[in-house]
């Protein structure tokens, strides 16, 4: 009689783990490449706009509400780029990009208190009627 060959099994990305050296091997230039889109974001982005507004108080509304719409996108984008981490069992990628998920969420918090802060009225107590 002939021998049947079992069927070929689907490997799905989670039946497992992602090697070590491939998995650090991604989460390391990740996560230095977006934190230092951040920071070159911040400098380049905002803070040359910000400069060149020379006073101009609507440019520079404008150009924090900029930076920190972009602020927000790459959180998102940083998020997912986890779950997919997740999914495939890299570990160290998935810890990388939470951590700057966490970063971004320090710096978007710190850029809106900067923003209420700057932009509440002279001398309104925060409950009163008339605030």
């Amino acid at each position: 009689m002939t021998e049947t060959r079992p069927a070929p099994r689907r490997r799905f990305p989670w039946s497992r783990r992602t090697r070590p050296g491939v998995d650090l091997a991604l989460a390391i230039p990740l996560f230095l490449l977006e934190t230092g889109w951040v920071v070159l974001d911040a400098i380049y982005g905002a803070g040359l706009e910000v400069w060149a507004a020379q006073g101009e108080q609507a440019r520079i509304d404008a150009a924090e509400l900029a930076f920190m719409e972009r602020l927000r996108v790459l959180q998102i984008a940083a998020l997912v780029l986890a779950v997919l981490a997740a999914v495939f069992r890299a570990r160290w990628t998935a810890i990388a990009h939470l951590l700057l998920v966490l970063l971004l969420g320090g710096a978007l918090a710190a850029e809106r208190h900067d923003w209420e802060k700057s932009h509440s009225a002279p001398g309104c107590v925060r409950y009163s009627a008339g605030c």
